[in-house]
């Protein structure tokens, strides 16, 4: 049975992804010609749709994660095929550059990122450095909560808990792992914040080194992968409903 923020937000993400789409069929149908500058601000334009997308899901993301974190650490609106790509409740934000990188070196190569100048090929380098950086802290936080679900503290009140009979004494066991429980998820809210923040700080990144053109590129091809990887994982589901009923 799902919560009342699963609910919300698996309502949510559905109606997003498929605004998602859209987006996407508007950034495949630009012309791949050298734009002029009129066209060049159109295709500003239609980046900054599609970036403040993106930012619309992390602020409800933010605010359902206030009532229920956990939720966003085992996500029921997504498939078992998209769950096992999650970094910290979402997308790896060092993906970006190996969509840059396969874009460039691809068997039909895409033109705008073929074209990066050197100075871009500089700049994109040192921000994978740095983004590499901060997933790394990330990580290192994730790791100090896991263990931290196995201290003294922790590890002492799950021995009690399992000791006591009274009443009175178990209700104070319970209100103690309450609070202790309460740090825990204060600190999984932050680390996803965290982690959400450098997916952000990736995508401005990546979007300030890049021509007009190539922003549309890269933005086409990371939510296309977004896209078909939702679609794969519900076929493969239904695949899976569909032998278990023949086996029944």
């Amino acid at each position: 049975m799902k919560t009342q923020v699963e609910e919300r937000f698996s309502e949510f993400y559905e109606k997003w992804t498929y605004q998602l789409e859209e987006h996407v069929q508007q950034l495949v149908m630009v012309p791949k010609a050298k734009p002029s500058e009129p066209e060049d601000s159109e295709l500003q334009a239609l980046v900054s749709r599609v970036t403040s997308h993106y930012k619309e899901y992390y602020t409800v993301k933010w605010a359902g994660a206030r009532e229920d974190v956990l939720a966003f650490f085992c996500p029921v609106w997504l498939s078992p095929l998209e769950n096992s790509y999650l970094w910290v409740t979402g997308w790896k934000p060092s993906m970006a550059f190996q969509v840059i990188d396969t874009l460039k070196k691809s068997v039909v190569p895409c033109a705008s990122m073929v074209d990066m100048s050197e100075t871009q090929v500089k700049k994109m380098e040192e921000l994978r450095l740095k983004i590499r950086l901060e997933e790394e802290k990330v990580e290192r936080e994730m790791e100090r909560l896991q263990v931290a679900m196995a201290d003294r503290k922790m590890v002492e009140l799950a021995r009690l808990a399992s000791r006591v009979e009274n009443g009175d004494v178990v209700g104070q066991v319970d209100g103690l792992v309450e609070v202790a429980l309460k740090g825990l998820l204060g600190g999984l809210e932050k680390v996803m914040k965290a982690a959400d923040c450098v997916r952000l700080k990736t995508l401005k990144g990546v979007l300030e080194v890049l021509r007009p053109l190539q922003c549309v590129d890269f933005l086409a091809a990371i939510c296309m992968l977004q896209i078909r990887r939702r679609q794969w994982g519900k076929i493969r589901d239904s695949q899976k409903e569909n032998t278990s009923a023949e086996i029944l």
